[in-house]
């Protein structure tokens, strides 16, 4: 793998190991649906994370109220369950909705407060009807989960809990007498499938994340049958010589069982938080200019920012400075990492000593001094940059937009991994011929952007397209343009100037 992809793996695997990857996820990638995640071997323990954590605080709330104190497991469970709920429905925050437990606990308690309630009670034993209520409640289930019945998000998690709810309150009741609902239910495909469920969990996004990475640029058809027969033989051998025997107190004892447990996740987690102190560098990466003897000092633990994967954008950071009396050109860059990528490739031009650059995060009505000594501004960011935002970010501001240059956006396609062992691979592989395809709506994005602010637009996808609507991923000397597919490598700082370079002259009026 490549270093950063190796980094943030061995960061997953840390989090994992300590229930803890739907924390990691949410600061990392908000957007659990976004491509970049298919691409990450343990994206799917976020949900892991979930349940552990409520494994940790369900059986305190048991244990506290234990004794005298039993008859209140269940106002405090159907409290909490309301609590969590009304912050599920109120709060308008997707990402802590997805992946925190406060948001999550009502979709899991339910099923121990039915468990509870309906343990010595059944409200059905005087209807004879209710097996009819069963397979309604059934075949509601299976409209609301695959016929998009509804765009509430909200609506459907609780509806799809409370339905599961009833199905197995109800069915618990037919199960032996109804013979339409056993089958359903309890045949022997699904029994199989039931009881190597966990492995095949645990298997399916390492192995297609890993193929995505490794073998196959796209998951056609073919591959998908062909990694999920791959998939269902891990998981069947996990099943049998994994979960089982370590289920079985006759095979494994305790003391042993947790030995080794222990030991692992001492050797796992501190191999892995190794690894990613080093910024994922166990090899020289010609590719991307990193050798493991110009691997940063600093931990990337203690400091992100000095994180040599990231260091070349977030050196632009200490340009925050005021600018000097001096005859230079005054570049003043605007926005996050993307502007940064910018100023890379301002610094890398063949007029980078006519120049001083000044670099802010945002702009704030404070360093309005710098927006009227600069002669050129130049704005870009991760998001959009239309004239509303740009208006609205600039509202404190004597912006004097003749000076006013938006940077286009771009992208290199999901992932590098996958074009990174192909030309390890290939004798003859042709860095120029290889092409990739943008992330969805990229391009569509762009067209926008160009077309509302016409020649003031810098259009760095233009540069580099085909027909096809595909981009470059190397440089002519086989350099990766991107390290993540968002920002600039050096390389690609260097290549994007000297394609600038007539550009930025005209602009700036430098002969």
């Amino acid at each position: 793998m490549l270093p950063d992809d190796l980094e943030n793996l061995c960061q997953s695997i840390v989090a994992t190991n300590f229930s803890a990857n739907n924390i990691l996820m949410y600061i990392t990638s908000s957007d659990y649906w976004a491509v970049k995640n298919d691409y990450k071997p343990l994206m799917h323990t976020w949900s892991l994370g979930v349940e552990e954590q409520f494994y940790l605080l369900y059986p305190v709330i048991f244990y506290i109220l234990k004794g005298n104190k039993k008859k209140y497991i269940l106002p405090t469970l159907v409290i909490l369950t309301i609590f969590s709920l009304t912050f599920f429905l109120t709060s308008n925050n997707i990402a802590s909705k997805f992946y925190f437990l406060q948001y999550r606990f009502f979709e899991l308690s339910i099923g121990g407060i039915c468990a509870i309630y309906f343990n010595n009670k059944n409200l059905f034993t005087t209807f004879s009807k209710s097996q009819y209520i069963l397979f309604l409640l059934i075949l509601s289930l299976i409209y609301l989960l695959y016929f998009n019945s509804t765009n509430s998000i909200d609506f459907k998690v609780l509806i799809a809990t409370l339905l599961t709810s009833g199905v197995l309150i109800i069915g618990n009741l037919h199960f032996e007498q109804n013979g339409w609902y056993r089958f359903l239910i309890s045949n022997s495909i699904l029994r199989g499938i039931g009881k190597i469920s966990f492995s095949l969990y645990m298997w399916h996004q390492i192995v297609f994340a890993f193929s995505r990475y490794f073998l196959v640029e796209e998951i056609t058809l073919g591959y998908s049958i062909l990694l999920s027969i791959i998939i269902i033989l891990l998981s069947i051998m996990s099943y049998f010589l994994i979960e089982n025997p370590f289920r079985n107190r006759a095979k494994i004892k305790t003391k042993p069982l947790l030995l080794i447990v222990i030991l692992s996740f001492i050797l796992i987690t501190c191999s892995s938080l190794y690894v990613y102190f080093i910024g994922g560098i166990i090899k020289d990466v010609p590719e991307l200019g990193i050798t493991k003897s110009n691997r940063t000092t600093q931990l990337n633990f203690f400091s992100g920012q000095n994180n040599i994967n990231i260091q070349y954008n977030e050196n632009v950071s200490t340009m925050n400075n005021s600018f000097t009396n001096n005859d230079k050109i005054k570049i003043l860059v605007v926005g996050d990492s993307y502007a940064r990528d910018f100023a890379n490739i301002i610094l890398e031009s063949s007029f980078k000593e006519n120049v001083e650059i000044s670099y802010m995060y945002l702009p704030k009505p404070e360093f309005r001094d710098r927006f009227i000594k600069a002669d050129f501004i130049f704005y870009a960011t991760d998001v959009p940059s239309t004239k509303e935002i740009i208006r609205k970010r600039m509202k404190d501001i004597e912006l004097d937009t003749n000076k006013l240059w938006i940077v286009g956006t771009k992208d290199f396609g999901n992932s590098n991994g996958f074009f990174y062992n192909r030309k390890n691979k290939e004798n003859d592989f042709n860095c120029q011929a290889y092409r990739v395809q943008m992330k969805k709506g990229i391009l569509k994005i762009n067209e926008k952007l160009k077309n509302e602010w016409g020649d003031r637009y810098i259009d760095l996808i233009g540069l580099i397209i085909d027909s096809n609507s595909k981009v470059l991923v190397f440089t002519p000397d086989c350099m990766f343009i991107s390290q993540d597919t968002l920002h600039l490598t050096k390389f690609g700082a260097v290549f994007f100037s000297k394609i600038l370079d007539s550009k930025l002259r005209m602009i700036m009026k430098l002969t």
